[in-house]
């Protein structure tokens, strides 16, 4: 580990690191920008390849700073000491939690996706929101989901928003990126049955068999999933939808159809 210190707003450091929050800028350099102390936590137990934290210990003042901070000298990561400007300038918002990393963007590819003997997989198919990526990677996270497949994705996955939305857990829960048509073909092959969310599914979610080989495959709330979706071999389900509404965000959706799958399988 080495140390160094920062002052100036100026500085090329804090500008190459700021300008991460644009898609095009982590595309370019390959990296990605991680805030929080619990995000940054999650990302080295997992094995992120932690370039950069930037250190403001005036604003590491809650324990789980603290605790980050003596995680921080296992990793190879530099650890870079600014001033609470540089820090401010540097953060998401009011988000001033004092600690801020960069990472290499992870490049993990569908085919390199290791499945265990009874898979429950996702599949977000157009999802734009880095927001409702984020969230429904803490939900499988929580629910023991085995992999998340962005199909077609409208977003990076490692946009911050989707990092922070999801405390970390993008790095805890496998998860890739493909075109849908590569994602049925991947899905045949492992054999796993796909069941596709719609408001107009023909089989209520409670009434399906979730304890073998899954896929539960999730479309945007404005597009719902493509046509791709559909036809043998594929089972649409639904959630029932008693009030005005006729859909529910994506988040929660799979959030309802993760705790389903949970609970048959942990009354086997």
């Amino acid at each position: 580990m080495t140390m160094t210190e920062i002052t100036s707003l100026q500085n090329p450091r804090v500008k190459n690191a700021r300008r991460l929050r644009h898609g095009r800028h982590r595309q370019r350099q390959g990296r990605i920008l991680i805030d929080g102390a619990g995000e940054l936590a999650r990302a080295i137990r997992a094995g992120a390849n932690l370039r950069e934290v930037f250190v403001c210990e005036r604003l590491c003042t809650g324990d789980e700073e603290r605790a980050l901070l003596e995680m921080l000298p296992q990793s190879d990561a530099e650890i870079i000491q600014v001033s609470k400007p540089v820090f401010e300038k540097l953060a998401f918002g009011h988000r001033a939690e004092g600690v801020l990393g960069v990472a290499e963007t992870p490049r993990q590819m569908l085919n390199d996706l290791l499945l265990p003997q009874n898979p429950l997989v996702a599949v977000l198919e157009g999802v734009q929101k880095p927001g409702n990526i984020g969230a429904v990677l803490r939900s499988a996270d929580a629910a023991g989901v085995s992999a998340v497949i962005a199909a077609d994705a409208g977003t990076d996955l490692y946009n911050p928003n989707a990092i922070r939305a999801s405390l970390g857990a993008i790095f805890t829960v496998p998860i890739c990126a493909a075109d849908t048509a590569e994602i049925l073909d991947w899905l045949r092959r492992h054999e796993l049955a796909v069941l596709a969310a719609r408001t107009d599914g023909s089989v209520a979610y409670t009434e399906i068999d979730y304890r073998r080989p899954t896929a539960i495959v999730l479309g945007s709330e404005a597009e719902g999933l493509s046509d791709a979706w559909q036809g043998e071999n594929l089972t649409a389900v639904r959630l029932p939808m008693l009030g005005a509404a006729d859909s529910l965000n994506v988040s929660v959706t799979a959030a309802v159809l993760f705790y389903e799958a949970l609970r048959q399988r942990q009354t086997e």
